[in-house]
């Protein structure tokens, strides 16, 4: 991992400490361009380790490399959905993730795709492997030091957590509940360096992960300074993913109902009002809000997924839903008010040059025509629920999941009386639910992947001359792992590839 590591040492220290949310990265080098003299700064003071941390959370939305498709957190989470059925590409338009809806990002082993979720989820690994070594070391002359030297090494175990979690589920094979999981993962790298380290097996990634969390929760409270944060919800949200996946229902239940308890759901009306406001949303539990003067004009979220931009991509290839889906949910259901299926988006009032597609979306709204920030949300209470319904059900209690999805869904649909279903069609309706809700925030693809379900995209509004003809993928195809980057494998002798 030599290749990847040295990349990002300036990141986690030159940028974060000392050019802090806003700055370049150059203001500091032509002060004092060592590493080393970097890194001592970093950890002499409890604020300058905060300083990393809040480095970390500005490099989930930022661009660092030349690939304005490849802006952190927000662009995987756009790959994860093109991969899948519900993220609907209408046009080619100027080519931005059409090869990953192609499937050909993960098959690419030199591929900048198939290599950035590697070398971003490693970064910031590195990046909390060194908070968490050198974090005990700061000193902590008042109380309040203490505290937030405490909650920066939190959120560094709580960053690697959440790293690991996504690097599993994309360049590994599926989590099979209730059995061995020997199958290969990715490398547990504990420390900053560059020590050449073998594939853990999924199983001990897993392992690794829940470790992480027992960490951050062990020192995170409610209180952060913003939603960018972590905190103790935030991890038992983690907690209830990670455990939905691992099959263990019981503790899923339980992170997601406390979980969720300081975040009421969202009003219709607020549902309807562009998903851009991280701060002024009950629901929202993390994300992240772009301010003005750190957006990246053509690499936000917002740039891509927004349906009021003014940009080519936005003009050429606005996002819409798959029609199949849109179509199994009633008109009273408020969601499906965030989707046009004239495509004309009449109360948005767009120019003339705005190309129009059926069953376009506007859940995600910019901030104007000329500035594509939109918040971008990682995580809502509206999952805790579809999380602690989907698992009573699993774990055979259907009765308290109606309880808790009927909650959820009348939110949505003031009109629904109910869930009727029974069995595998009720636990379908929740996954159903839970694909209209997500929409554009990159969970499809890890769901497939997550329940063992191929990829279907056929008798709905797919285009073939954007899929390549792409319109199903067996749930045994071995492209559903991507390869490892043939830069990690050139670095790294110890590495084994995916089989292809």
């Amino acid at each position: 991992m030599k290749n990847i590591a040295k990349q990002y040492i300036k990141w986690a220290v030159v940028l974060s400490v000392f050019t802090g949310m806003a700055s370049c990265q150059s203001d500091y080098l032509e002060t004092d361009p060592t590493t080393a003299a970097s890194e001592e700064a970093a950890y002499s003071s409890a604020s300058n380790l905060m300083a990393i941390v809040n480095g970390m959370h500005r490099d989930m939305y930022y661009r660092q490399n030349d690939n304005q498709g490849q802006n952190g957190q927000g662009g995987i989470m756009i790959m994860m959905d093109a991969l899948a059925d519900d993220l609907v590409f209408p046009s080619t338009g100027n080519g931005w993730y059409v090869s990953t809806v192609r499937w050909q990002d993960q098959v690419n082993e030199n591929g900048a795709n198939d290599f950035y979720p590697y070398q971003f989820y490693y970064a910031l690994i590195r990046n909390a492997n060194m908070v968490i070594a050198n974090g005990p070391s700061v000193p902590a002359p008042t109380t309040a030091d203490a505290a937030t030297i405490k909650a920066a090494i939190g959120e560094a175990y709580a960053f690697r957590a959440f790293c690991y979690y996504m690097l599993v589920q994309i360049y590994g094979k599926r989590y099979v509940p209730n059995t061995n999981n020997t199958q290969l993962g990715v490398p547990i790298r504990l420390v900053a360096n560059e020590v050449p380290l073998a594939r853990n097996t999924v199983e001990e990634v897993y392992t690794q992960i829940n470790k992480d969390l027992d960490e951050a929760a062990a020192r995170l409270g409610n209180t952060r300074a913003t939603k960018s944060h972590f905190n103790d919800k935030v991890i038992l949200g983690l907690r209830a993913r990670v455990s939905l996946t691992q099959g263990k229902y019981a503790a899923a239940i339980t992170a997601a109902q406390s979980a969720r308890s300081d975040f009421p759901l969202m009003n219709n009306s607020t549902y309807l009002s562009g998903f851009n406001n991280l701060s002024g949303n009950g629901e929202w539990m993390w994300g992240a809000t772009i301010l003005a003067d750190q957006g990246d004009t053509f690499s936000n979220f917002g740039a891509y997924m927004s349906r009021n931009f003014n940009s080519t991509n936005i003009r050429q290839a606005p996002k819409a839903i798959n029609s199949k889906l849109f179509l199994l949910f009633p008109s009273t259901d408020v969601r499906t008010k965030n989707f046009d299926p004239t495509g004309a988006h009449s109360n948005l009032g767009l120019p003339s040059t705005y190309s129009k597609f059926p069953y376009t979306g506007q859940k995600f709204l910019a901030a104007s025509q000329a500035d594509s920030r939109v918040d971008v949300p990682y995580m809502r209470s509206a999952e805790m629920y579809l999380i602690e319904a989907e698992a009573l059900a699993r774990s055979g209690n259907e009765a308290g999941s109606k309880a808790v999805f009927d909650v959820f869904a009348k939110n949505r649909n003031p009109s629904y009386t109910g869930a009727t279903t029974t069995g595998t069609a009720y636990i379908t309706e929740i996954i159903d639910s839970r694909r209209l809700e997500f929409w554009g925030e990159g969970f499809r693809f890890l769901d497939l992947k997550r329940l063992n379900q191929g990829l279907d995209r056929t008798g709905a509004n797919h285009q073939s001359i954007v899929t390549n003809n792409v319109m199903t993928v067996a749930n045994t195809d071995l492209r559903w792992e991507f390869l490892i980057p043939r830069a990690e494998i050139n670095a790294n002798p110890l590495i084994v590839q995916n089989p292809l």
